[in-house]
C-alpha cells in the first residue's frame, strides 16, 4: 500500500440487495452472435475502494459497474469477467466494455467494469496506482463472490490496450494474496494489450529500468492462466512480433495462448463502432471470445 494514500475498502451490500494461440489472420467476417436485449440483463454499480490523497486530503470513491443475467441469484456460482478500460493509463472509461459485458451476461456470466485511478498525461509516473487498483478490485470481487453469485475459481481478467496490460498483469505477475484472497485470474481476455513494457516496448518512459516489475511479457511462467489475444496488424503500439512472442513464450512453458490477428486493422479495432461496417469485427472478436470461454467449459 502506498504511503501517499490511505485506502479504505467499502462493501456495497445495501446497493446489491436493493438491485438484486492460433495466430490466424482474418478480415472480420460476419459473426453469428445475437446481442442480448436490455431485458436480458441487469446493471448496477458499487464502490470497491475509497482513496484519500494525503497532500490534498481529497477522497475519491472508485466504483465498479456490473452486469448480470436477468435470472441471476446471489446463490448462483457463475463464471465472471472483470474488465479494465484502455486509455494509456491516463484516460478512458469503464463503459468501453459495456457491450462486451451485456453479450457475456446474456450467456450466463456476471461481468464487472472497473474504474481505476489515472496518471497525469504530462507526468512520467509509473502505473503503480493503476496496478494497485486493478489488484484491489479483483480481490474485492473474489472475496465477495458469494454476494455476487459468482464462482471465485472461474474469474477472467479482460481489457483493451492499457486495460489489457492490467488484465495481463494480474495473470502473469507473482500473486499477492491479501487476507487469503488471490488476485490471479483463471483466464485472460486481451484486446490489443500493451503487455510488453520492456526496452523498445510501450510505456518504457514511465517504467524505465524497472520494467520487469510491470511488464507481463517478461513474467510468463507455467502458472499463468490461458489467454486469448486480439491484435490488428497495423497497430502502431504493438508489433505483431510482440504478440507472437508472447504466444510462443506461453506455449514454451505449457500455457495455452490463442492469438488472432486482424489484417490491416489499427489499435482499438475491436471496439464496436459504425466505422467497422456495422460492427462486423467487434462481433467476430466476440464470437471468438465466446468460443474460448466455451472451450474452458465456462459457458454453453
Amino acid at each position: 500500500m502506498s504511503h501517499r494514500h490511505l485506502i479504505a475498502f467499502v462493501f456495497a451490500t445495501a446497493l446489491i440487495c436493493q438491485s438484486i494461440g492460433s495466430g490466424d489472420r482474418v478480415l472480420g467476417q460476419d459473426a453469428t452472435l445475437d446481442a442480448p436485449s436490455s431485458s436480458d440483463v441487469v446493471e448496477d454499480q458499487f464502490i470497491y475502494k475509497t482513496v484519500t490523497d494525503d497532500s490534498s486530503e481529497k477522497s475519491t470513491e472508485l466504483f465498479v459497474d456490473w452486469t448480470r443475467p436477468a435470472d441471476w441469484s446471489a446463490e448462483d456460482s457463475r463464471p465472471a469477467a472483470v474488465f479494465f478500460h484502455g486509455g494509456g493509463w491516463t484516460g478512458g472509461k469503464p463503459g468501453q466494455f459495456a457491450l462486451h459485458s451485456k453479450e457475456l451476461a446474456g450467456r450466463g456470466m456476471v461481468c464487472f467494469r472497473v474504474k481505476y485511478r489515472l496518471l497525469g498525461k504530462k507526468s512520467k509516473t509509473p502505473p503503480d496506482n493503476c496496478v494497485e487498483d486493478a489488484s484491489d478490485a479483483f480481490r474485492y470481487i473474489r472475496a465477495n463472490a458469494s454476494k455476487f453469485g459468482i464462482d471465485p475459481k472461474r474469474m477472467a481478467s479482460g481489457g483493451g490496450s492499457a486495460g489489457g496490460h492490467l488484465a495481463a498483469y494480474l495473470g502473469t505477475m507473482d500473486d499477492q494474496v491479501v487476507d487469503g484472497v488471490s488476485r490471479k485470474p483463471a483466464a485472460m481476455l486481451l484486446f490489443n494489450p500493451v503487455y510488453d513494457n520492456g526496452p523498445g516496448g510501450w510505456g518504457t518512459t514511465r517504467v524505465g529500468d524497472e520494467f520487469a516489475k510491470y511488464s507481463p511479457a517478461h513474467n510468463i511462467t507455467k502458472d499463468d492462466p490461458p489467454s486469448i489475444v486480439f491484435l490488428g496488424t497495423n497497430d502502431n503500439l504493438i508489433p505483431v512480433a510482440t504478440a507472437e512472442r508472447f504466444r510462443d513464450d506461453c506455449k514454451e512453458v505449457g500455457v495455452r495462448s490463442e492469438l488472432h490477428l486482424y489484417e490491416g486493422q489499427p489499435h482499438g479495432f475491436f471496439n464496436a463502432k459504425k466505422t467497422d461496417g456495422g460492427g462486423k469485427i467487434y462481433r467476430d472478436t466476440m464470437e471468438k471470445t465466446v468460443a474460448f470461454l466455451k472451450s474452458l467449459d465456462w459457458i454453453e
